[in-house]
């Protein structure tokens, strides 16, 4: 069974907004106009070109689950670095697999 397509929209980077509170409530109950009226003039709304975004499709990588011996120091070193410890174990694996490929063509 295959998993459908993701597709990942990039743009530049956004500054934060100045922090405050959002009425979504009286947010919710504005029609696009007013919103789009309002927002014109807002130096903080940043201007948003679709025509200049990347688009990009991503295939899903399937991920397996092993049991996998590892020694104990190389375990602890990438558990020290916080959550997600898996996912960067996996990071160079993929790192030194990608590696291996290009050096043998």
């Amino acid at each position: 069974m295959t998993k459908p397509r993701t597709v990942k929209l990039c743009l530049k980077p956004l500054k934060p907004l100045p922090s405050g509170e959002t009425d979504f409530r009286k947010l919710a109950a504005m029609t696009d106009e007013e919103i789009c009226a309002r927002s014109a003039g807002d130096p903080h709304v940043p201007e948003i070109s679709w025509s200049e975004a990347g688009i990009e499709i991503v295939e899903p990588i399937v991920k397996t689950a092993v049991s996998i011996r590892l020694d104990s120091d190389v375990l602890a070193f990438f558990k020290d670095a916080g959550k997600g410890y898996q996912t960067r174990i996996n990071q160079v694996l993929r790192s030194y697999m990608e590696y291996q490929q290009k050096k043998t063509g």
